[in-house]
């Protein structure tokens, strides 16, 4: 008979069992079939609890008074067998098991000491004190739900029975056990929300917030930040036992969770990386055993079952017992036959490594020579049993590998391993892959270069006939591009051809030529019908989806079916640069135009419809509108070697193509990984020519990243880069998230999120249509595409809808509809209303044709109705938004420049609204006004915020000035996401600052700002670094004489004014002197008798004989 599997299983097998068990011995066999049930589920508290019950009731049968009818025979046994240290031994190693479980461990615990309490009741003496004392002590320093009950139950028992040490005691235990506290403390928040999803019955919500907690619990072991890494270990051994023992008990991802965690420690100690006892592990088997019997259909368990047993050095029949488990599991194939294959995988290599060890016996290399082939004829007899004649075999041919590398390395049968070969060519699901054909191209040179006297030839001219070629190989690509539904053709061709160029002679060279150049013709032609075939699919799927949308459309209520029409009207902008995001357009509103202001409906329908970008199911843009497109032009880098930096990697790529960019990740204890952008899908296409090629001491993997990224929009506005990480962790691993710009569009929420591979993309998508924070918001994730855009439709697109101004306020739907039934039939009216509902005199009004509109703007516009002039104007989209205005409330407010202040009472003062308003500077312009509300919000209430992405800030208005400076104070240096800092400055400070300009790509060069003409309006910005350094300090130089006033001295003419020299002049004219002979301005020297003018001749000739 099967055993049980689960703790309620085992608890029902056993009950059912215990119900017969009449006599000793059958309850002594209730007693082994537990002793079984606590070994399959270890941490199980239901099972433990019922075990250690059943043993102390049969301990209390047993003793002499009991009213149980046991036989004085069997009573005397059973004291014998049944005695009381085994039954306290059996509570005991059951706590120990369960300890760590903290929420329900108490449970089992509480019961122990209640009967420990019991026990010491009746014989009081010290022995017995010291003992729960002891217990009490050690529970207390383990954290756990009830610590706070189970110290108020240690208070009592001291209280009666050591009243003399209570005091020493009780700080002796509370000093001990602040890490316990600290420890569950740090977990309350999960618990709490587990719960919460119990008390409402939520099984998924539970299974959801438990992988989440289990998670949280791994990165806490391995975190070095915190000191206690093996009471950390232990609760997160424990939190996996209630898992694995409840809700998840059948969950394969959290078995495999469980694996990899035991075994990354096991491998850690063993190393000497931690140093830790390895006794507070689980055994690998033991773990493995379980694993293999709650989730049977795993194949990736059943191959890590294997593999553990040859580690762990355990003979050939064991391990062929675990196959022969495994294949006779009725679950194995029940997802498909990938866990087939895994576990074969897994056999094979162990008879592959076993035979090929160099102190291999006869025996082992025999099994395997007979064991592989019966290996692959097992597998297509199963495939062909499940799948009929569709099976082809494994999609990466996995165990025909391990039986190619066997008979080419150790039976050296390259013939019949070239056989292997030529058998999977001709199936087609291999034929179609280049995957394939490059595989056996590798094997082909690497047998080329094993044999002996290798000669290389790196381009042969005909005097090179006598030379080896690897003829072999060449006819593997020859056979490949004979295939004509190859996925790949250009891949093949260009290694091709640089294989014949590197080895082969000259007529097979240029074989080699003709034979591309004919079939690259073949494939150009084939991928223009591809690409037709692609174009009509999506145009029929658009036009469906839309029929579909117009039909639902029909049966909904007037306002519905406007939203809905609105819903068409959307239009996303393709950013137009190169090298910056511009915002996509905004969802017009219905009834909104330049000349009026309506507030945004709520809704998480029109907030998804504000971002919307179809992905493979809209319109193709043309070429000349597609600036960027980094899904086609990207490439993932994988295992690269230690300091790899972006030069090299450039460096590496730069003969396959211009490079626009490299995101280049580096994480601990893993090989760094890099996406490159190209300029072309061309590019990119060549750059995949490096594949497994080798770059310092690594081979690297290189892939192309199409279809990799998402485009994610109607997620929570608070929602920053670790929660759309957190959303999609469990669908692989996440590159990167690029978020837009808010500079031009402040509306814009989405984001850009790049996988790593394919895969993970593809399960990304399930997640489109999750509903998020209860339904309030409906999660949109879609493939990326800039190639596609959204057809942009409704009534204010077609020229359908008018904007009515001037109405008169007691004016109708019906009033206006009957005013515009002249022109033609009027699909819906809308007026817009204030808060107290009354009319605006503002209506929008849809017309059924786009002539019918522009006759209702003929003979209606300027149209007196009801003493009012009409006027009457095409409907136009609002414009976009450069600043996000929120107020105390929470509700949006919009202008294109909104005021910092202004939210308050209109008594309120200038310098006091300045008071209590601050600017923060630094925030990134793709953070929206929630994050930096979600910020702000904690510190005190808001009257107002308004964010500035074109100066990177956020002016906010609190409520008193108090809060204020508080605000200033934590907000200042608060590190946000990029390791970045926020400042707190002044609003004036703010509109001076601006935002950081972001550069994406490598191959740009930093451009300065052109200087300005005029030097006298030029910006500091754009000036040199001489033009920044400060003016130099004015020279005072001593007068000539000591005297104040100009220089004097030699060659120095003394200034003289107009009124001096007039008089001058008069005095000289007095004296008979002309001008000529007037020195200095003076008719005469100072010494004597008119001089004649000096040259500078003269004055060179009187400083000469000065030296001498």
């Amino acid at each position: 008979m099967a055993s049980p599997v689960g703790e309620d299983n085992w608890v029902d097998f056993v009950d059912h069992q215990l119900r017969g068990a009449t006599d000793l011995e059958s309850r002594v066999k209730v007693i082994e079939t537990f002793r079984r049930a606590v070994q399959a589920e270890p941490g199980s508290l239901k099972v433990w609890m019922a075990y250690c019950e059943y043993f102390w009731s049969l301990y209390s049968d047993c003793q002499p008074g009991s009213d149980a009818g046991w036989p004085l025979d069997e009573q005397r046994l059973g004291r014998e067998t049944f005695t009381l240290d085994h039954a306290l031994n059996l509570w005991q190693e059951g706590y120990e098991a369960v300890q760590y479980r903290l929420s329900d461990s108490h449970q089992l615990w509480n019961r122990w000491v209640s009967l420990e309490m019991e026990l010491l009741a009746r014989t009081a003496t010290e022995a017995g004190v010291r003992r729960i004392t002891h217990l009490y002590k050690n529970r207390l320093a383990v954290p756990h739900a009830a610590w706070d009950n189970t110290s108020q139950m240690f208070s009592s028992f001291l209280s009666e029975y050591n009243r003399v040490n209570y005091e020493s005691e009780m700080l002796h235990v509370t000093a001990n056990a602040r890490d316990a506290k600290r420890l569950y403390e740090m977990r309350d928040p999960w618990e709490m929300k587990l719960n919460q999803a119990q008390k409402v019955g939520d099984i998924a919500g539970m299974k959801a917030i438990m992988t989440e907690y289990i998670d949280w619990e791994i990165r806490q072991a391995k975190s070095k930040k915190d000191h206690h890494t093996l009471l950390n270990i232990r609760i997160c051994l424990g939190l996996f036992s209630r898992a694995l023992t409840g809700i998840m008990s059948s969950d394969e991802a959290t078995w495999l969770n469980f694996l990899v965690f035991v075994s990354t420690w096991h491998s850690d100690i063993k190393m000497g990386r931690v140093k830790i006892p390895s006794a507070i592990l689980p055994n690998m088997l033991d773990v493995l055993q379980r694993a293999v019997h709650h989730v049977p259909w795993s194949g990736t368990v059943w191959a890590r079952y294997i593999l553990a047993a040859e580690e762990a050095g355990l003979g050939f029949t064991d391990i062929e017992r675990i196959k022969h488990a495994a294949t006779s599991c009725a679950q194995l194939d029940r997802d498909g036959m990938g866990g087939v294959l895994e576990m074969y995988s897994a056999w094979c290599g162990y008879l592959k490594r076993t035979a090929m060890n160099p102190n291999a016996t006869e025996e082992a290399v025999d099994l395997a020579e007979v064991g592989l082939p019966s290996a692959l004829e097992d597998v297509r007899h199963w495939g062909k049993r499940r799948y009929g004649d569709a099976y082809q075999g494994d999609p990466n041919f996995r165990l025909e590998k391990i039986l190619i590398q066997f008979l080419t390395e150790k039976k050296d049968d390259i013939e019949e391993a070239r056989n292997v070969w030529e058998q999977l060519s001709v199936i087609p699901l291999h034929a179609n892959s280049y995957d394939f054909w490059l595989a056996w191209f590798l094997w082909e040179m690497l047998v080329f270069a094993s044999t002996k006297s290798k000669n290389r030839s790196p381009t042969p001219a005909t005097l090179a006939q006598g030379l080896r070629i690897p003829s072999f190989a060449t006819r593997v690509f020859i056979k490949a591009l004979k295939v004509r539904t190859l996925d790949w053709p250009e891949r093949i061709m260009d290694v091709y051809l640089q294989h014949c160029n590197d080895y082969e002679l000259a007529e097979t060279l240029r074989e080699a030529q003709d034979t591309i150049y004919k079939t690259r013709k073949g494939v150009s032609r084939r991928r223009e019908r591809e690409a037709a075939q692609a174009q009509a699919a999506a145009q029929a799927q658009a036009q469906a989806a839309y029929a579909a949308q117009a039909a639902q459309a029909q049966g909904q209520p007037q306002t519905q079916l406007h939203q809905q029409q609105q819903l068409h009207d959307q239009q996303q902008q393709y950013p137009q640069q190169q090298y910056q995001d511009y915002p996509m357009t905004k969802s017009p509103q219905a009834g909104t135009s330049p000349s009026s202001k309506r507030k945004r409906e709520d809704g998480f329908e029109d907030e998804a419809v504000d971002c919307a970008k179809r992905a493979k199911s809209e319109t193709t843009m043309s070429a000349a509108e597609l600036k960027r497109d980094r899904e086609n032009t990207s490439v993932f880098v994988r295992n690269l070697p230690e300091g790899i930096t972006q030069t090299k990697l450039r460096q590496f790529f730069r003969e396959y193509g211009h490079i626009n960019n490299i995101d280049l990740q580096k994480s601990e204890g893993a090989p760094a990984v890099a996406l490159i952008e190209f300029k072309s899908p061309e590019d990119a296409r060549t750059a995949l020519l490096r594949d497994g090629k080798r770059l310092g001491e690594s081979v690297i993997q290189v892939s192309p990243a199409t279809d990799c990224t998402l485009f994610v929009t109607n997620y929570p506005p608070e929602a920053d880069e670790q929660s759309i990480r957190d959303l999609f962790k469990q669908c692989g691993d996440i590159h990167s998230i690029r978020f837009p710009s808010l500079k031009y569009n402040t509306k814009r929420r989405f984001c850009y999120v790049s996988f790593r591979d394919r895969s993970s993309a593809a399960a990304a998508t399930q997640l489109d249509g999750k509903p998020l924070e209860g339904g309030k918001y409906k999660l949109q994730a879609k493939l990326s595409d800039p190639g596609h855009r959204q057809v942009r439709q409704g009534a204010q697109a077609e020229e359908r809808e008018l904007h009515v101004n001037n109405l008169p306020r007691a004016a109708s739907e019906e009033d206006v509809e009957g005013l515009f039934q002249k022109a033609g039939n009027v699909v819906s009216v809308r007026m817009t209303r204030n808060m107290a509902g009354v009319s605006t005199g503002t209506a929008f009004v849809v017309m059924e044709t786009k002539e019918q509109a522009a006759k209702a703007i003929e003979i209606l516009d300027k149209v007196i109705f009801g003493n009012h002039p009409l006027k009457v104007e095409v409907s136009k989209p609002p414009t976009r938004k450069t600043t996000a205005t929120s107020r105390a409330d929470g509700e949006a407010e919009g202008s294109s420049e909104s005021s910092a202040s202004g939210s308050g009472p209109s008594h309120v003062s200038g310098p006091e609204i300045a008071a209590r308003t601050i600017a923060i500077l630094g925030i990134p312009d793709t953070m929206n006004d929630a994050r930096v509300r979600s910020i702000v919000a904690p510190i005190g209430a808001i009257n107002k915020l308004v964010l500035h992405p074109q100066h990177g800030g956020a002016v906010v208005e609190f409520a008193d000035a108090a809060t204020a400076g508080k605000a200033s104070l934590v907000i200042n240096s608060t590190e946000i996401e990029g390791g970045k800092k926020l400042r707190v400055g002044s609003v004036g400070q703010l509109f001076k600052e601006k935002a950081e300009k972001r550069i994406d790509r490598i191959d740009l060069p930093h451009q300065q700002p052109k200087k300005k003409q005029d030097d006298s309006k030029a910006s500091k910005k754009g000036k040199t670094a001489a033009e920044l350094m400060p003016p130099p300090p004015p020279i005072r130089r001593p007068s000539v004489l000591g005297k104040a006033g100009a220089k004097r001295g030699l060659g120095f003419v003394v200034p003289v004014s107009k009124v001096q020299k007039e008089q001058n002049a008069a005095a000289a004219a007095k004296e008979g002197l002309g001008p000529e002979q007037q020195v200095n301005g003076n008719g005469k020297s100072s010494s004597g008798p008119p001089v004649a003018q000096k040259s500078n001749a003269d004055f060179k000739m009187m400083f000469l004989e000065g030296k001498k």
